[in-house]
């Protein structure tokens, strides 16, 4: 199926109800335990790239131009969304204790992430590529400092936006993973 016919049948799905379809990201099983250095940890609010965070989903046709369709909507704001999966991959995946921001506990946390995206996209080569830069800091400085790229992708689905949700997911868990392991 080309890209174009990709596009079209995005857009013929969402036409097919007179209300917009909202697409929520499905939980990813979580498998073993990454050992950290932090005992609590605080994801801030991820930057997003103006078209990643609209509530639209956008996706990129054969031309390599981001389309979308107002019919077919992210279930959650999708910064929201972003920093929840960060928080509750990190959670799953290590034994600190992990919150979004704004951190609801009294003592601070011993370590902060935080995640600016470049690129949060359904590639019109089946692939959702997530790429950019995250950063760790120790709150009390004690402790090093880490800044790292990433680029990661899984494939989607052609023709779903349900696919596409379904790997946006697996991006988030994957950046959670490389965060655990190189950062914390």
């Amino acid at each position: 199926m080309t890209r174009t016919c990709l596009a079209l049948a995005l857009v013929l799905l969402a036409a097919c109800g007179a209300d917009p379809l909202r697409y929520d990201l499905p939980a990813i099983p979580e498998t073993g335990q990454i050992p950290v250095s932090f005992a609590s940890v605080e994801v801030r609010d991820v930057s997003l790239p103006t078209y990643a965070g609209q509530e639209v989903i956008f996706f990129q046709d054969e031309t390599g131009a981001l389309v979308s369709d107002d019919a077919l909507l992210w279930a959650d704001d999708p910064e929201r969304a972003f920093t929840e999966g960060l928080a509750l991959s990190l959670a799953t995946l290590t034994r600190a204790r992990v919150a979004a921001e704004p951190w609801p506990f009294y003592d601070n946390a011993d370590a902060r992430v935080e995640v600016r995206f470049s690129r949060a996209l359904p590639e019109n080569t089946g692939q959702y590529r997530i790429a950019g830069q995250y950063f760790v800091a120790s709150t009390d400085g004690t402790r090093r400092e880490t800044a790292r790229r990433f680029d990661l992708s899984a494939p989607y689905t052609v023709a779903s936006a349900a696919g596409i949700a379904a790997a946006k997911a697996q991006v988030i868990n994957e950046l959670a993973r490389l965060i655990a392991r190189n950062g914390l």
